[in-house]
């Protein structure tokens, strides 16, 4: 049996209705969260808008008529940006960026990239190192988590040169070339 409730409990929970529970309608939304390890949700919701636009945007120029050289244009600069950013795998088709969605933008986070780079084991930990100021992208170090990953720029992340991590690295393949 469950007692009856305060006056300050009933009064805190006057304004909450726990039949039509808000949090129900974005379950998607805390899936992609947690799979990704976003710690903002301003992130994800600007990622959502990014690819709604951009979809809205490929749906405008597919209604132009296909001959109009603006079309052709339009079309070769969205694609040519979409594939360099890393949302599309190729710069062929412009039904490739109806499929563009928020975890097409998460995918292409620092932290991700580093995952399958094999720089760190697990998204947290990644968001660790990035967070401590491990992680650099050509000269420049990233502490932000949400920094967006590039096709051009994937090749350039690397540790600084300060970091306790690369000094075990270095010293990990001195030990082993030392026993070859």
């Amino acid at each position: 049996m469950v007692r009856k409730l305060r006056f300050h409990e009933r009064k805190l929970l006057k304004k909450v209705d726990f039949i039509n529970w808000e949090v129900d309608k974005n379950l998607h939304e805390v899936t992609v969260m947690r799979k990704f390890h976003i710690q903002k949700r301003e992130d994800y919701t600007k990622y959502n808008d990014l690819s709604r636009r951009i979809r809205e945007l490929a749906r405008k120029i597919k209604e132009l008529d296909a001959n109009d050289p603006f079309r052709i244009e339009a079309t070769r600069t969205l694609l040519e940006k979409l594939h360099s950013l890393g949302l599309t795998p190729t710069k062929e088709n412009l039904e490739l960026v109806d499929k563009i969605t928020a975890s097409r933008f998460c995918r292409r986070r620092l932290p991700v990239v580093m995952t399958r780079n094999h720089m760190a084991q697990h998204l947290p930990g990644a968001v660790k190192f990035i967070e401590q100021g491990h992680i650099r992208i050509g000269p420049d170090i990233v502490t932000d988590p949400a920094f967006l990953v590039t096709r051009n720029t994937e090749d350039f992340i690397s540790w600084t040169d300060n970091s306790a991590i690369r000094r075990q690295l270095l010293e990990y393949q001195d030990m082993e070339t030392e026993i070859v």
